[in-house]
């Protein structure tokens, strides 16, 4: 099984709470989380693109890097992990987006991918003028599809005359092309986010479900599973979960507990606003899990929460999920999260054995 790190490219990571740790983002932190994931041989980072925070006491996600600059700093100091930036396609036209991922693919000698967002929070894009208008929501699909085929042709080609509903190129080029296949992930969990992901992308990201319920995503796998029957393509699904982990299962509750009782409501009321603005997508939408009671903490992700051994157990029992290829992974503590995982998590799970059979770390 495959592991991603999510890095925390804004202040205090996906957290919503007074009570849990609080840091602004910097690439220094980032560059050491990276570092560490590629010393204990984790797969890939990815960063998000957040243009405008939540606020509340916690001033939530209101201090973020960008995307495209954070991951080229990465790429020139590592050497072996894979790194995706996320291109927020309402901002940057995809030219501009293909040129700077060719750029990227340089740096890394072939290791930068590309994750594409169609954009929720109106307020991201109203604050500098380029909200389209609420019409959008329903026509984003359409939207980055264009965009995915305009790069996808500049990326194979060097060159795109895409005459389409949103984009019009008239020999637009680009040269030099990256010299690896780039790949392009979605997190689309409607309908119509699936059936994009199935026909464009090369993987899905979505939500892992609940607390230690490490297999409950498993009909939002299916669906994607379903999706690519349409498509004779096989994109796989890759699972975001927070790791909340300590010694004993007793201790890594009492963390979890401590911050759940600090959740940041002013944030949260942000939050569940902007989620209600899209009348339009489904109620199986991102942005529809994020504002589930059950843990708005960190945004409704699924969270393994437990000793080291237990966790690893459950990471282990994501990959009995058919399609399942993979898992993207946030920490409570980044730092010493990465340390601990790569430490004391993974030499535990069967499902990274043949990983640690050739990894030597440092």
């Amino acid at each position: 099984m495959k592991i991603g790190v999510f890095i925390p490219i804004g202040n205090n990571g996906w957290l919503i709470s007074e009570s849990s740790p609080q840091y602004m983002p910097t690439f220094s932190l980032n560059k050491q989380v990276t570092l560490t994931a590629e010393r204990y041989g984790l797969d890939f980072v990815l960063s998000m693109i957040k243009l405008r925070g939540f606020g509340g006491k916690t001033e939530f996600w209101d201090h973020n890097l960008e995307s495209f600059t954070l991951m080229a700093g990465l790429a020139a100091v590592t050497t072996r992990i894979k790194l995706f930036a996320t291109c927020a396609t309402l901002v940057i036209p995809p030219a501009i987006a293909a040129r700077m991922a060719s750029t990227i693919d340089s740096i890394s000698d072939g290791r930068f991918g590309l994750n594409l967002i169609t954009g929720w929070q109106k307020p991201e894009y109203s604050q500098m003028g380029l909200w389209p208008g609420d019409e959008y929501f329903g026509s984003r699909y359409e939207y980055v599809a264009e965009y995915v085929q305009i790069l996808r042709e500049l990326w194979a080609t060097g060159h795109s005359d895409h005459r389409g509903k949103f984009f019009q190129m008239t020999d637009c080029r680009l040269s030099p092309r990256p010299q690896a296949n780039m790949k392009i992930i979605c997190a689309g969990q409607s309908d119509a986010g699936m059936a994009f992901s199935a026909r464009y992308a090369d993987y899905n990201f979505c939500f892992g479900k609940g607390v230690n319920t490490p297999t409950a995503f498993a009909p939002t796998a299916a669906k994607l599973i379903e999706a690519n029957a349409a498509t004779g393509r096989h994109v796989t699904s890759y699972v975001l979960f927070m790791i909340i982990a300590d010694e004993t299962d007793q201790a890594a509750r009492a963390k979890w507990e401590h911050y759940k009782a600090g959740t940041d409501q002013q944030a949260v009321a942000w939050l569940v606003e902007q989620s209600a603005v899209d009348k339009t997508s489904g109620k199986d939408t991102n942005v529809r899990q994020m504002v589930d009671p059950v843990s708005v903490v960190n945004i409704n992700m699924g969270t393994l929460v437990g000793s080291y051994e237990t966790v690893a157990r459950l990471l282990d029992e994501v990959a009995t999920v058919p399609g399942a290829e993979g898992v993207l992974l946030t920490f409570d503590d980044f730092i010493k999260g990465v340390e601990d995982f790569g430490a004391r998590i993974q030499p535990l799970m069967k499902t990274r054995q043949s990983l640690l059979n050739t990894v030597e770390v440092a």
